[in-house]
């Protein structure tokens, strides 16, 4: 159990490092990213754990590493080119 733990925060450190070293400007402060995904990572391992059993560390990992991921994903901010302006009518 300690090494599912251990694995998931590391794993979630991981994925807030990368979002923020390669998304930077669509994500809020590193704080918020930094503490986020190793949240998320042990959420989505409490979950997989309940749902598989003990024995099961590569899954309990893989099911950290996808929940952290959606919830990084969540923080995201759309880029200035993806914004619409609202169109006036003129008539």
């Amino acid at each position: 159990m300690i090494w599912e733990v251990l694995g998931s925060v590391l794993l979630g450190l991981g994925l807030s490092w990368a979002a923020a070293s390669r998304l930077s400007h669509r994500l809020p402060a590193h704080r918020t990213v930094f503490t986020a995904g190793p949240v998320g990572a042990l959420v989505g391992a409490y979950v997989t754990h309940m749902a598989l059993g003990a024995g099961h560390v590569p899954a309990t990992l893989v099911g950290a590493l996808l929940v952290g991921a959606v919830l990084l994903s969540l923080l995201l901010r759309p880029t200035r080119r993806g914004l619409r302006t609202p169109q006036t009518s003129t008539s």
